[in-house]
């Protein structure tokens, strides 16, 4: 389950995919084939939250990890990579290593 907490300690990779419109489906698709298909199951993931622009032209993927080594395992991992060089043939990549600074919930009255 995702944990949005300062007190995690766990590597957390924002990225964002720049796609043209009609081509957010097949990012999302192949996204998800990736993580249901191998990343999920490499020791050090923690979670993942996919999430589309209402305009059709990103693709976000908000993803933890236990540690940068275990995120780097992942990287060097074979199985996800046809999906992934796929993905790149359709979109801009911007990723983005994160820690959690603070997380906010609503006033209480």
């Amino acid at each position: 389950m995702t944990t949005i907490s300062p007190g995690s300690n766990y590597l957390t990779l924002i990225n964002v995919f720049k796609v043209d419109p009609e081509n957010q489906r097949k990012v999302v698709e192949l996204l998800t084939l990736a993580t249901t298909e191998s990343v999920r199951s490499i020791p050090g993931f923690i979670s993942s939250s996919l999430h589309r622009s209402l305009d059709g032209t990103k693709v976000t993927m908000y993803a933890q990890w236990r540690s940068l080594d275990d995120y780097q395992r992942m990287r060097a991992n074979p199985t996800a990579s046809p999906y992934l060089d796929q993905v790149i043939e359709m979109a801009t990549f911007e990723p983005g290593m994160y820690e959690v600074v603070e997380s906010f919930l609503p006033a209480t009255k």
